[in-house]
Parts: C-alpha cells; structure tokens; sequence
C-alpha cells in the first residue's frame, strides 16, 4: 500500500489529556491507563497523507527499545527508512504506524489493536527475536518541537534481553549495533529517542 493510500491511527489532540501533548512530554505510565484514555477520546484511522499535515491529530506510534537485561547496552541503528526528515539521525526506538489491519475483529478494544500494530513491527523489523523476552510498556513521548513530532504520540515499550545475539535486524535497521547506554547521548540522536532515554533512566536512575 503507498503512502498516500495508507490508514493510520490517530486521536485529536484536545481529547488528550494537556499533560500528554506539551512542548517536550516524558511521562511514566501504566499500559492501563494509558489504553484506557486512548479508547475514552475516540480514536479513528485517517488516511496518512492527511494526518502528516493535521496538527490537531496524534498518530499513536508504538516505539520498542530493545536494551540488555542489565540496561547497559541499547540497541540503535541510523534512519534510513520512509520519513526522509529523520536520514542519517540515530534512533533507539523500533516502531511505526498502527493500521487498519492490525483490528482483528470489528470490536477490538485500543489496547488490542496497539500491542498487535507493536508486535506486527518488531515482526517486520527483525528478522529474529527472542519470543520469550517481556515487552513491557514504560509511558509516553511527544513533542511539537520537530515537524515529525508535532503530529506523532508514542507509546514506549521496553525489552530487556538476557540474549542481545538473539535479535537479528532487517534491512530497514542500518548499523545495527548494541551500544553502551551511557554513551548513546555521543550520537546524532533524533528527539524522540532522547525523549525515549530520559524516560528510561527515569526508571532506572543508577544507569
């Protein structure tokens, strides 16, 4: 499906709680609550060539970091995909658009249609993973700083893996590399992962 063909799925704004959409949000969250005030302010899916240009809308990305049970090392790849405003940034997160085909029944609740839209990236990005490892979902990240973030939410996931040589890019995650956590701030990092950075030390402030 092309660009200007393809559905995603966005919420507007002024449903949204103020706290979730200000100039630089970083905020720790449960999945509940999270899925819960999502499915409260209505979401729809709205032809992607309209969303990119609705600053009223937020597409809701779910963005995956994958680090090292220890939190030392986190996985990062430079951006070469579609969204051309992001080439040759660094990113520590792995995710995209929620579809229309990630509902698999006509009811599905938000939360069902965000984790099947998760598990369908890492599926598309990675050509092996570690099945077993705990995707756990850590808060959210937005900004109206960039062109890109002022019209995109995301929904921050963690795995934490005992097995780092378990996981085996695709061809979209250029450089693949696992890298030393306290030395991802020395990359041309986009927002969004420095967001995503400091939502995670949040969580775990020794790192």
């Amino acid at each position: 499906m092309s660009k200007k063909q393809e559905q995603v799925l966005c919420i507007d704004r002024e449903t949204l709680p103020a706290s979730w959409v200000t100039q630089r949000t970083v905020l720790p969250m449960n999945f509940s609550t999270f899925a819960a005030t999502c499915a409260q302010a209505n979401f729809s899916f709205v032809r992607r060539v309209i969303a990119e240009e609705d600053r009223q809308k937020k597409q809701i990305i779910p963005y995956i970091l994958l680090q090292t049970a220890d939190g030392g090392r986190t996985a990062s790849y430079n951006r070469q995909g579609s969204e051309k405003r992001l080439h040759d940034l660094w990113s520590i997160g792995i995710g995209g658009h929620i579809n229309p085909g990630d509902k698999t029944m006509e009811a599905d609740s938000f939360e069902n249609i965000l984790t099947n839209g998760m598990q369908r990236e890492l599926d598309e990005e990675l050509i092996r993973r570690v099945s077993s490892d705990p995707i756990e979902f850590i808060g959210i990240i937005s900004e109206d700083i960039t062109p890109v973030g002022s019209v995109h939410l995301g929904a921050v996931f963690l795995i934490r893996t005992q097995q780092p040589e378990g996981y085996l890019p695709g061809d979209e995650l250029h450089s693949f590399t696992w890298h030393a956590t306290q030395t991802l701030s020395q990359l041309n990092l986009e927002l969004w992962s420095e967001l995503a950075l400091e939502l995670v030390n949040s969580l775990n402030p020794a790192l």
